[in-house]
């Protein structure tokens, strides 16, 4: 049963997410990032970005114990609320269509679904997490026994590097360079100054 949901992390979980990070790229290339919500929304994904790969390092080098399970869990919350707060600001900007909205969907809940699988891949751990089982929670961080093949490893850091961190990169580029229109920045200031934050007076 493990070396199945192993591979389906592997092979299917894992390309997924990647796939989705690309496709939302585009998206925010599409609707132009750079002339719209800009640097601040870039910002953030760069920061939900750390979140989840913070979790992928630990599910690719350490055993998979308590620890783990709660660094990917703490993971994915945070990342929830780092997406509420990106959606909250770049929606008043961007115009966030039904496709970029179904990405969204994938890039919430695959992290979910691999923590569920990370958790059948060691239930006895996951018990033990909540207070179930027999076996003690072992907090202790150490590399695989069985460490993932290092072509791998390599493969998916190329996959990475080239679908998310490169576009990224240009975001960030495109976003830092840019100067939207007049009519951008005057709906941004407008923006700020709801009746919840009226702004000087």
């Amino acid at each position: 049963m493990q070396e199945p949901v192993r591979l389906f992390l592997m092979f299917v979980v894992f390309p997924l997410w990647v796939a989705a990070g690309f496709a939302d790229w585009t998206c925010h290339r599409r609707t132009a990032i750079a002339l719209t919500s800009g640097l601040k929304e870039n910002l953030l994904h760069w920061l939900m970005f750390f979140e989840l790969g913070v979790a992928v390092v630990a599910v690719a080098l350490l055993e998979i114990n308590a620890a783990v399970l709660l660094i990917v869990l703490a993971a994915f919350l945070l990342h929830q609320l780092t997406v509420y707060l990106d959606l909250h600001y770049s929606t008043l900007l961007r115009d966030v269509g039904p496709f970029e909205q179904m990405v969204h969907s994938f890039m919430e809940l695959l992290p979910l679904l691999a923590l569920a699988l990370l958790a059948l891949l060691a239930w006895p751990q996951a018990q033990a997490l909540v207070g179930f089982g027999d076996m003690r929670v072992d907090w202790a961080l150490r590399l695989k026994q069985d460490p993932l093949p290092r072509e791998y490893l390599l493969a998916a850091g190329v996959l990475v590097a080239v679908f998310n961190v490169l576009p990224l990169l240009q975001e960030t580029w495109s976003c830092a360079w840019a100067r939207p229109p007049a009519r951008v920045r005057a709906r941004d200031t407008a923006t700020a100054r709801t009746p919840e934050n009226p702004g000087p007076r």
